[in-house]
């Protein structure tokens, strides 16, 4: 194959590890990109959760070629302390131990657990849990700062406040999250407003404490240091790029908290903040060609960060034609137009 130019626009965890990669495959003309700052966009205010329990079999299987990077990766970047959902009806019960067979048969080791083995957690409402042990939890800032260190130093050129658009290149990667969709009209992308509340300093916060999910509301939170960090998917869908905390949200969450770890109850709000989620509209990514000289690694739909390791590497075997590693077909483009969209349903 002849020597191409390959500029990455976006300098996010998607972005970073595709140049990581690249490099690490033996690219030589890499050019990463951000118009900002490196790890400054949608990385910077991403919960941080590294899961392989989704209820797709195309999901799973990116989750789980992840999932090594990050066991690699360790301490301080990832800390692998589990994830538990939580069920409290007979039907959340029901979707639990459904996604956790067809989980189970993909090869993740999905178990059931008494959620009372969970220090501080109220249970007496809870009907059934499961757990995957190898999951967890990470900063996708910190991650995606040492692949940008480890890139550079295989020879990638990083530039910040940089558009990528106006840098000369063979191929332009498109990897800039929500911002995808504004470069190229065709991507059928759209930014969903996500925020995340940090409550504490909590006393006695066990370091092993899991990403804790309730299934019926899709509330969690896990431990970052002295302080819990939550979420929620919003009850109505705010679908714009102005990244505005809800307060009433935030008062909400914080609610939810005192019921489910009442060692929080009284926690103070240390910061709330909100970010976008790139949503497809089966909430599965776009890989792969657009045109000749345009590659597209979007449309993440809020699972980017856990899988950008395994879409990185995919992405660069694929950019350098060599031997795949992973099947990248569910996520062309063409799917939408062929109506062969499969859509994930656990969308956090």
């Amino acid at each position: 194959m002849a020597r191409r130019r390959i500029v990455v626009a976006g300098a996010g965890a998607m972005g970073a590890s595709i140049a990581y990669h690249l490099a690490l495959l033996g690219a030589d003309d890499v050019v990463l990109c951000d118009v900002a700052e490196v790890a400054s966009g949608a990385t910077a205010k991403a919960m941080g959760g590294v899961r392989q329990q989704f209820s797709t079999e195309a999901e799973v299987r990116l989750a789980q070629a992840s999932i090594a990077f990050f066991r690699e990766l360790g301490a301080p970047f990832f800390f692998q302390v589990g994830y538990v959902f939580l069920a409290t009806t007979e039907e959340g019960l029901a979707r639990l131990r459904e996604r956790a067979e067809l989980q189970r048969g993909l090869g993740v080791p999905v178990e059931d657990v008494d959620a009372a083995e969970v220090d501080g957690l109220r249970t007496d409402d809870v009907l059934g849990a499961v757990t995957c042990r190898e999951d967890g939890v990470a900063s996708p800032p910190a991650t995606a700062r040492e692949l940008v260190r480890r890139a550079a130093e295989r020879g990638v050129d990083v530039r910040e406040q940089t558009d990528a658009r106006e840098v000369d290149g063979d191929v332009l990667v498109v990897a800039c999250g929500p911002r995808s969709g504004e470069l190229f009209d065709e991507l059928p992308i759209r930014p969903l407003v996500r925020q995340l509340v940090d409550v504490g300093p909590v006393d006695g916060l066990p370091e092993t404490l899991p990403m804790v999910v309730e299934e019926e509301t899709t509330f969690h939170f896990r431990r970052r240091d002295a302080f819990l960090r939550l979420a929620l998917r919003e009850p109505t869908p705010r679908w714009s790029s102005d990244e505005v905390v809800d307060g009433t949200l935030v008062d909400d969450v914080r609610e939810r908290l005192g019921r489910r770890y009442p060692a929080a109850a009284d926690a103070p709000v240390d910061r709330a903040w909100a970010g976008l989620y790139d949503m497809t509209s089966d909430a599965h990514p776009i890989i792969g060609p657009l045109r000749d000289d345009v590659y597209v690694a979007a449309g993440f739909s809020g699972h980017g960060f856990m899988q950008s390791p395994a879409v990185g590497r995919a992405v660069a075997e694929e950019l350098l034609e060599l031997e795949p590693t992973f099947d990248l077909a569910p996520y062309r483009l063409d799917r939408f137009a062929a109506d062969e969209v499969f859509p994930e349903e656990l969308v956090l």
